[in-house]
């Protein structure tokens, strides 16, 4: 039925007046949307992607399974350094991690990065630090409703879309009421979204500003360096702050933390609400992976999580010179990857952005043999296992005329969780191995098709 759906779908852009029409209305959208990352289309696409209900419920169901492994690796790392070497933590961000930040969860906010083929569904990394891409979504699921031809496709297939943000703003008003210990507010808090200057996701910001501010709280933008931590109250410029919707990562204000300490400050003070907190460094560690697979530590999890590991986590290490296991073989780790180029990738434990990454089935001998040097001199390096991707054909721009044809993209399905529960998802293609938007790639909203 996804196949008949999309073939349908296709063959209704054949009518000139229909797809023009709809092209129209999708670059008037995204542009009065802010629907623009870096200058360009943010969904260069006149298509969004369809998933099956039957695999939605599936993919949900999965998702929360492998949540809930990754809440007692956190509670397991707090405990133990060992499980904080695995993950690579560093000596000044264990110094963040030990600080209480008022709530219990992890990553009450994250995103899972995976593929749904016809025979598999696999994660291949977690981004629970700061995922973006929420307000986008919702704001590319209306702008393709209104579509010419998705109301014609709607004729004859029922389709739901997904929302996020909502679910976003519920996450803040939860984890802010734990933190006053079980208290309902008194008032609308201020919620301060917080990032460097001038990044492409400024549009995003905007987006979730007005949102926050139509259903009744205040919000403003601002960086590090414009807030103050003073009396025990945060502020920017002079507008005092309640809670802190981190989109700052880790990695970004280590660099300026020594000068420009005030949210630091403020939050180890307990005096603002930050979600999420330094504490999702623990999940957003790429090596979350490498904890999860190892067998190791098979002893912190369920029957029902290690089965949903297996099936839907791809083997991963942390890379170094060591003996470990694969499918109940003892490997020397080095060797073996050099032996193994074909199905594997070499990933940095912590960075983003498609950044650093080595493809080795698309390396040559002596390139992947550069890129295992690389890596063990790094120090902070994973190696993981290839996994089965998915691809389609996709009605794509080609410049910025309107001009499109149907090209073969990587499709890469990112559900959304809030406080564990998948509560939305959206898709980014590519032309290429890497679906990022950071690199090149773009999204499409997802659209769950009924039966």
């Amino acid at each position: 039925m996804l196949k008949d759906a999309v073939n349908y779908y296709n063959e209704l852009l054949s009518d000139s007046e229909l797809a023009t029409s709809s092209q129209k209305l999708l670059d008037e959208g995204l542009e009065s949307s802010k629907l623009i990352f870096g200058g360009r289309r943010l969904s260069p696409y006149l298509r969004p992607h369809f998933v099956m209900e039957s695999d939605w419920t599936m993919i949900k169901s999965t998702c929360e399974t492998v949540f809930g492994a990754l809440q007692k690796v956190k509670d397991a790392a707090i405990a133990d350094d060992a499980i904080l070497d695995e993950l690579g933590v560093t000596e000044i961000e264990r110094g963040l991690i030990k600080i209480d930040p008022g709530y219990s969860h992890v990553s009450p906010t994250s995103r899972l990065d995976s593929f749904l083929t016809d025979d598999a569904y696999s994660y291949v990394e977690l981004n629970g630090e700061s995922p973006a891409g929420i307000a986008f979504a919702d704001s590319a699921t209306k702008i393709f409703e209104s579509l010419p031809v998705m109301k014609k496709f709607s004729e004859r297939y029922s389709v739901t879309g997904l929302e996020g943000s909502s679910k976003l703003l519920n996450v803040l008003l939860d984890c802010y009421e734990e933190f006053l210990g079980g208290v309902k507010p008194e008032r609308a808090p201020t919620i301060a979204v917080v990032d460097l200057d001038d990044l492409p996701t400024i549009k995003e910001f905007e987006l979730f500003k007005e949102y926050f501010e139509a259903n009744g709280y205040p919000a403003i933008i601002c960086s590090p360096s414009q807030l103050e931590f003073k009396n025990e109250s945060l502020s920017c410029n002079g507008t005092p702050i309640d809670i802190v919707y981190k989109r700052l990562l880790v990695n970004e204000y280590l660099p300026i933390m020594e000068d420009q300490p005030d949210l630091l400050n403020a939050y180890r003070a307990g005096a603002v609400c930050m979600v999420n907190s330094f504490r999702g460094k623990l999940v957003h560690k790429k090596a979350i992976f490498a904890v999860l697979t190892n067998e190791r530590y098979k002893h912190l999890f369920n029957d029902e999580e290690l089965s949903a590991i297996a099936k839907h986590i791809p083997w991963t290490r942390t890379f170094r010179a060591e003996t470990t296991e694969n499918k109940g073989e003892k490997i020397d780790l080095v060797e073996w990857t050099r032996s193994n180029s074909h199905k594997l990738v070499l990933k940095p434990n912590d960075d983003y952005g498609g950044h650093g990454i080595y493809i080795g089935w698309n390396a040559t001998e002596s390139e992947w043999d550069d890129a295992i040097e690389l890596a063990l001199k790094d120090g902070d390096y994973l190696i993981q296992e290839r996994v089965k991707t998915a691809k389609e054909i996709f009605p794509m721009f080609t410049d910025d005329e309107g001009n499109w044809e149907m090209t073969e993209q990587l499709v890469d399905l990112d559900p959304l969780l809030f406080m564990g529960k998948v509560g939305s998802a959206f898709t980014r293609l590519s032309s290429t191995e890497l679906a990022n938007v950071s690199s090149g790639g773009g999204m499409v909203p997802t659209f769950i098709l009924d039966v």
